[in-house]
């Protein structure tokens, strides 16, 4: 019965009164057996005691690691939510709404009706055809040869791979230096490994923004962010959300400050695949004197659009994949098989025939070319991506009224009224700033054009209601 209410008190937080006096009704209990009972086959009189449990210290023990308090829901999270309350056309979160090749989907069937050992683990490091793969198709554009088992390291996602870069190689106190806007990973991954973000936004070549190639890396300021403390700069190129794709010179320029600090650059790359028009990719890797110090990032997801497939891969030396591997090892062990083997064979089909690379752009540069009208057409004053699945838009030229809510932006008031009043859900950029940068997206807006032709003619339709 003591036990029952012990339990009870513990369940429901009573004051401490009653557990004060739920612990001397035990206590005269426990006399009371001791006595009568005696101890029995050498007892003594312990064993008959109840144990109560201490509810100040189970409260304590029961808090989120201080590395984790602070987290809080994503900013889909809240989206994604909103726009089905409203049964809004979902143009917020990089979800693409295309189907994805035959080619590509029967890779994933044949391997899933292989009964044999497609479905049991592989090598920690990565699948041995996968890596073989990917080496032999980066090798050609890095201009060099790519060992397949020292220089890849498969993971679950690109975001795993950030992760795990972090997890590896920064230790508490470390500063990582990270270019704003910026994936909203990056900050909470720095500061669960104890490191501290230092962040230098992109700034505008002039008020008027036509294109994402204005956004401009300042040098003086990287290089005022970069301290002894440094043992990373992360570099998203292509950059979302700004659809920059970052030049020969800028990628220099980074690199000559990170060898004066003797710093790894940490490469985001996973919209290599999807540049648009006369801009070009460069791999960081490929400068000289680069790969030495150089992690790049990939994605199955954003080059074959399979992101729920989430096979993600790190290319680098092996002083820097090897910590890689091994950290691997006790976080998933290693990365889904059958997924592995199907990416694997994409690459393959691509190394032989690049042709669905070429289509793909192709096909996703038109649907730019829609979103890019549409905004037009109402107002808004879009900024001309080179890259990535995204258009950025100024809404200086828009009224709207929204009651302001938490985090209290205009950016986030007026995605709110877009979603709820006109029915087409977007992203406020200024969750992908830091708290003092926050402002700088103030009359920002961001879409995502990689959607069905349907969803894309509901969102014009629909948007036509901002002119009235």
């Amino acid at each position: 019965i003591m036990s029952r209410l012990v339990v009870a008190a513990t369940r429901s937080r009573v004051p401490d009164i009653c557990q004060r006096l739920a612990r001397s009704i035990i206590a005269r209990t426990t006399s009371l057996r001791s006595t009568t009972l005696g101890t029995p086959n050498h007892r003594t009189a312990h064993s008959h005691r109840i144990c109560v449990p201490d509810l100040s210290t189970r409260r304590r023990k029961c808090t989120v690691a201080d590395r984790a308090a602070n987290f809080k829901d994503t900013v889909w999270a809240e989206f994604n939510v909103l726009a089905q309350k409203h049964q809004a056309v979902n143009l917020s979160q990089g979800l693409p709404t295309i189907p994805v090749a035959p080619f590509i989907t029967k890779h994933l069937s044949d391997v899933a009706n292989d009964p044999g050992l497609m479905h049991q683990y592989t090598r920690v490091g990565g699948h041995v055809r996968l890596v073989n793969a990917i080496a032999e198709h980066y090798s050609p554009e890095y201009g060099f040869e790519i060992d397949p088992m020292d220089n890849v390291c498969i993971t679950t996602g690109a975001t795993q791979a950030l992760q795990l870069f972090f997890s590896t190689f920064v230790e508490p106190g470390d500063e990582v230096v990270v270019i704003e806007p910026f994936y909203d990973s990056y900050l909470p991954q720095i500061s669960i490994c104890g490191g501290k973000a230092v962040s230098v936004p992109l700034e505008p070549a002039s008020e008027t923004m036509s294109t994402s190639a204005d956004w401009m890396l300042k040098e003086d300021k990287l290089r005022a962010a970069c301290s002894d403390s440094t043992k990373a700069i992360v570099i998203n190129t292509p950059h979302n959300p700004t659809g920059k794709v970052f030049t020969k010179d800028e990628l220099t320029m980074v690199l000559n400050i990170a060898k004066e600090h003797d710093c790894i650059l940490l490469v985001d790359e996973v919209y290599e695949k999807i540049v648009f028009g006369d801009a070009q990719h460069m791999h960081m890797g490929a400068l000289d004197g680069a790969w030495e110090r150089t992690v790049a990032l990939g994605s199955s997801g954003k080059a074959f659009n399979v992101t729920g497939w989430k096979i993600g891969w790190a290319l680098g030396p092996k002083h820097l994949i090897q910590p890689m591997q091994l950290s691997q090892a006790f976080v998933p062990f290693c990365v889904s098989t059958p997924l592995q083997e199907a990416t694997a064979r994409v690459f393959e089909t691509i190394n032989a025939d690049d042709s669905f690379l070429v289509q793909q752009r192709e096909m996703f540069e038109e649907k730019r070319h829609v979103l890019l009208n549409m905004l037009r057409d109402v107002g808004l004053s879009p900024i001309e991506p080179d890259s990535t699945y995204f258009v950025l838009a100024n809404t200086d030229g828009v009224e709207f009224h929204q009651d302001s809510a938490p985090p209290y932006t205009r950016d986030y008031d007026f995605c709110r009224w877009l979603t709820g009043q006109v029915g087409v859900a977007s992203i406020p950029p200024s969750a992908f700033y830091s708290e003092a940068n926050k402002h700088l997206a103030t009359n920002l807006v961001r879409f995502c054009f990689v959607k069905s032709d349907e969803n894309l003619k509901a969102a014009a339709e629909r948007l036509k209601r901002i002119r009235h």
